[in-house]
């Protein structure tokens, strides 16, 4: 062999090499997986008391990292649904709140944030799999009726949910997202909403928009997001974020929205008729 060809495998190599060593001390890969390792030490749920506490929640084979409060007792139940790129720290104002009342709380960390429910398959984050897991948890906790709550991605969801089983939910509340079939009317016929939903084509290609927002740290979701924020929220953010796969793992939502088989909200039932009072309050620019 020439020369010639080795000076272009060794250039090869060193591009490579240089390339690795950038994208370790730019990017947000917390290789080490601190996050990972806090929630292996979390408890069950059915080893936990009544208090505000962190746990682990097991459906199949997916184990979901969950906030709870007055789990064990005899109110009815709330669960909370996140949205992107967030967790169910987000709901913590929501226990605060409630701390004083004989409700039931749950708030779970959903599948792709939860390091232990965080396939790999793109097919795996489709809305009728996210709407299973907020019925699994229920089943799991032996909760028939509930009361469910979602913001952004969590209300896409429960809007899902209501329309696939309303008999098991006791009120909905969603916030910033509207019904399902508007927001879809919205981006097919609404010039201004299809400029402001343009994020979504993006989070759709593969691989660039982890290696963009992973650029800096997670930089432009720290500018443009976690600095509205407070600081305890946005480092729990930041470290499940960090952890490799899990970016990704939250992008799947959006790219699972094209598949094939994805949730054909035209052929549930409708919510209408279902609520005595429900209160949403949402905004275009979602």
């Amino acid at each position: 062999m020439s020369l010639q060809f080795y000076f272009i495998l060794l250039t090869l190599f060193l591009f490579a090499l240089l390339s690795y060593i950038y994208i370790r001390r730019n990017t947000s890969y917390d290789l080490k997986k601190r996050h990972t390792q806090k929630v292996m030490e979390l408890p069950n749920y059915s080893q936990i008391d009544n208090s505000l506490s962190l746990c682990t929640i097991k459906i199949d084979d997916l184990r979901f990292r969950a906030r709870v409060f007055n789990l064990h007792g005899k109110g009815e139940a709330i669960i909370l649904l996140h949205g992107w790129p967030q967790s169910s720290i987000a709901w913590q104002p929501f226990f605060d709140a409630a701390k004083n009342l004989d409700y039931k709380i749950i708030a779970y960390d959903q599948r792709g944030y939860s390091p232990h429910a965080r396939p790999i398959n793109i097919k795996k984050y489709t809305t009728a799999k996210l709407v299973a897991d907020v019925f699994g948890i229920a089943d799991e906790l032996n909760i028939e009726r509930f009361h469910l709550v979602g913001h952004d991605w969590g209300a896409a969801i429960g809007w899902a949910a209501v329309m696939s089983n309303s008999k098991r939910i006791l009120s909905w509340t969603a916030l910033s997202i509207p019904h399902s079939l508007a927001f879809f009317e919205a981006l097919r016929t609404d010039k201004e909403q299809q400029k402001k939903s343009r994020y979504i084509r993006f989070f759709n290609l593969p691989w660039v928009p982890e290696f963009i927002l992973g650029l800096g740290k997670l930089a432009i979701l720290r500018m443009l997001i976690f600095k509205w924020m407070p600081k305890l929220h946005t480092e729990e953010y930041l470290s499940i974020l960090s952890e490799p796969g899990a970016l990704s793992a939250t992008l799947n939502w959006y790219r699972a929205m094209k598949l094939k088989h994805e949730f054909d909200y035209a052929n549930h039932e409708t919510t209408r008729h279902l609520f005595c009072t429900y209160f949403t309050c949402w905004k275009l620019g979602c």
